[in-house]
């Protein structure tokens, strides 16, 4: 696949960032082809197309899917018809990518959401097969099973009514998993068993994330973090902000 990529970022074709030609993320065999327009994308896949007929091989265009970024509450009433090796591709409002949810308008709240469910999910499970574990066993494993937030630091447009969702969650987690009272104060029971609260966990984990973009040897991911006008570095002011 490395020569696929080589052709596609050699074409220029595609979104710019810091004076670099961005068109195409791929995993493994997973690819995601980025387009300022219709007829960018469109050349993109024609590319894609030519390459799979010389090299032998054959995508799954029934899996294939595209979306339209619509910032600012903006709407697109006319959107093309993309096909991918004379398959239609389906117009979707949100795709999970590598276990993250992304949408069309750019908000995070169905990925919070999907964390804040899969939390309930590991809660559950901990408070049912260790009921019967010492405080100190079950501190260590809601440490280990309740604190990761997948993808957390890349949370930065989304209703506060989801975030707070999570919190409760987080919260009630532990006042389940340890056989609290359910109206305990939070910050009390945590700073008893010396376990991060919720708002300091999202404060370190987005300083290391920032810290990781900005060290990175990576241009691009230095810019995305660098700009004073960048999401993610406005949500590390909030966090630090508050309190």
């Amino acid at each position: 696949m490395n020569r696929l990529l080589d052709e596609l970022s050699s074409t220029s074709i595609g979104c710019h960032i810091d004076g670099v030609c961005v068109n195409n993320i791929s995993y493994a065999d997973d690819m995601v082809l980025l387009s300022p327009s219709s007829a960018a994308l469109k050349k993109l896949l024609t590319i894609c197309e030519s390459y799979a007929v010389a090299q032998g091989l054959k995508y799954n265009a029934v899996k294939s899917e595209f979306m339209v970024f619509n910032p600012d509450h903006k709407r697109y009433t006319n959107v093309p018809l993309f096909k991918l090796c004379g398959t239609p591709l389906k117009k979707v409002e949100a795709f999970k990518y590598l276990g993250h949810w992304i949408t069309e308008d750019l908000k995070d709240n169905l990925d919070i959401e999907r964390e804040r469910r899969s939390l309930s999910v590991r809660c559950n499970m901990l408070a049912r097969r260790f009921a019967k574990c010492t405080d100190e066993a079950k501190i260590t494993l809601f440490k280990a099973y309740c604190q990761s937030f997948y993808t957390c630091s890349l949370w930065v447009s989304f209703t506060q009514r989801t975030y707070n969702d999570l919190r409760v969650q987080y919260n009630n987690a532990f006042r389940v998993l340890m056989g609290l009272p359910r109206f305990c104060s939070a910050s009390a029971m945590f700073a008893d068993a010396h376990v991060d609260g919720f708002a300091a966990i999202m404060r370190k984990r987005c300083a290391s994330h920032l810290r990781r973009v900005r060290d990175s040897p990576n241009s691009i991911l230095r810019a995305l973090a660098d700009r004073w006008d960048s999401p993610m570095f406005a949500r590390w002011i909030r966090l630090h902000a508050v309190k």
